[in-house]
């Protein structure tokens, strides 16, 4: 997997604020309409909405208007590209570890 990928550093700018994060942990519940995710916040629809464009232009989100209302979902593959990615470097700082500690040790017996 790439290092730097344009969609996967949106993800991660867009999941880098309490706001869209937030949202995210209430929709893993459920599509809602963006009125019922913005009611716990303390702001305007207007910027609200803004959040909720932030996380649909990466593709965490896509939403459907539905009458008079829009809803909004997750879109599950974009969070397995960035959770690939976090896992990749896990592997990656693991085995670098383990390789540190084994050369630690071979340098304690000598």
């Amino acid at each position: 997997m790439p290092y730097h990928s344009a969609p996967l550093d949106l993800a991660f700018h867009a999941l880098s604020d309490p706001t869209r994060r937030a949202v995210v942990s209430r929709l893993v519940e459920g599509e809602l309409p963006v009125s019922a995710l913005a009611e716990p916040f303390d702001m305007a629809l207007p910027s609200f909405s803004q959040h909720l464009r932030v996380l649909e232009d990466c593709g965490l989100i896509e939403s459907e208007k539905r009458g008079r209302s829009r809803w909004c979902r997750l879109v599950p593959a974009r969070f397995e590209e960035a959770a690939d990615w976090m896992e990749t470097e896990r592997r990656r700082w693991t085995e670098r570890l383990d390789r540190l500690e084994v050369y630690l040790d071979n340098a304690d017996d000598k």
